[in-house]
């Protein structure tokens, strides 16, 4: 197996290197059906489910399984890519998977309707999701959305947006809400004034594009950006959930469920310390995006971990509490929550990602990174 170290700690090398793809190196040995190692020297057999197709988004997981540390801890890892007709927290709640990576407030939907699952790490410790304009719009604050073409994606994603919005005291009845496509064509073309867009996705694409008046790309000087952070409506966005029943009824699942994380963990750091690497790897396994797009979206990935108030993974009581109460109270164009009563406590947990983040640090791994520095990337054409 490959492994790197820099500014994040210490990681033992192994004697063996190998390409790896999407799934991790397989010792002898055979799994029973559970995905419980039976003979000596065999990995246990785990499948995660991603809540889009590859990219950058999920680089610390396919970083893991190339640089082989899901095998250091035991593990022979599949990732199974996601689509607009996937549900991650579905497929796992059904048994198909072992392991998913979804947003928190859709999840907590879930919950209420009958998914028995439990967030065991919430690695975007910020939230990716903004509201951008261009200036002559003059929109700089959610207040100033009022009376203007406002895109959404759906699907569970406007929901900092319209908690955004009736903080400053702007109701959905107040914009004209406009189905946005899953790119930026209605916004470059003038029929959204405000548009969503993932720091690490969207809002590249916009910097991607010639701007007609000059000639040259985009740049961010055209742009206002409403980062829902700021404003205090954000919501936890990617997690790795896990199957409520299974942990507390299978010793040797919720044995491996820390072992994951903590492969999952490294595999992130790997991505912190060598952003063009865990690009390069992501594109190796399938990813059509851009070289220079996958490199800005590991990047602005990376900022949404690094640094870690409390070390990676660990959820923040303030912030759940936070997303929890916007999905109580905000509502939708329909007068629609997302929650309609508080979920479970088993809605989420510490102690797996906890005794991760200790074995680490026995290790000598920082899992903070407060020494973390973003690179500078350079964006290109189209995102080539």
């Amino acid at each position: 197996m490959k492994h790197s170290t820099r500014w994040l700690g210490t990681l033992a090398a192994l004697a063996a290197a190998s390409a790896l793809a999407l799934t991790g190196c397989t010792a002898t040995g055979t799994t029973d059906d559970s995905g419980g190692a039976t003979g000596d020297g065999a990995l246990t057999d785990v499948t995660l489910q991603l809540q889009w197709v590859a990219q950058a988004q999920f680089a610390g997981y396919y970083a893991a399984v190339d640089q082989g540390y899901y095998e250091d801890e035991g593990l022979n890892v599949t990732i199974m890519e996601g689509g607009p007709d996937i549900v991650p927290q579905d497929v796992l709640a059904s048994g198909d998977v072992d392991y998913a990576i979804s947003w928190v407030p859709k999840v907590l939907g879930s919950i209420e309707q009958g998914a028995n699952i439990t967030d065991v790490a919430q690695i975007f410790e910020r939230s990716a999701t903004t509201q951008i304009s261009f200036k002559d719009k003059g929109v700089e604050s959610p207040a100033a959305l009022k009376g203007k073409n406002v895109g959404s994606w759906g699907y569970g994603n406007e929901w900092e947006l319209f908690a955004g919005m009736q903080k400053e005291g702007v109701e959905i009845g107040d914009i004209s809400l406009i189905q946005q496509a899953f790119d930026m064509t209605g916004f470059l073309a003038g029929d959204i004034d405000a548009a969503q867009a993932m720091t690490y996705n969207e809002y590249a694409q916009v910097l991607e594009t010639v701007n007609p008046a000059t000639g040259e790309l985009y740049q961010p000087d055209d742009l206002n950006v409403i980062d829902w952070n700021d404003v205090g409506t954000a919501m936890l966005q990617d997690a790795i959930w896990a199957n409520t029943d299974k942990l507390a009824s299978d010793e040797d699942y919720a044995d491996t469920t820390v072992k994951f994380i903590k492969a999952s963990i490294r595999g992130w750091i790997y991505a912190a310390e060598n952003p063009e690497d865990a690009a390069a790897i992501v594109t190796a396994n399938g990813s059509a995006l851009g070289e220079s797009h996958q490199l800005w979206m590991t990047n602005e990935v990376n900022k949404l971990i690094w640094p870690s108030t409390n070390g990676v993974g660990l959820i923040d009581e303030a912030a759940w509490k936070n997303t929890v109460d916007i999905a109580l109270n905000t509502k939708n164009e329909t007068g629609a929550t997302i929650i309609t009563t508080d979920p479970p406590e088993t809605a989420y947990s510490n102690e797996y990602v906890q005794q991760a983040l200790d074995e680490l640090t026995e290790e000598g791994i920082d899992v903070n990174g407060a020494d973390f520095e973003p690179i500078e990337v350079t964006l290109k054409e189209g995102g080539n």
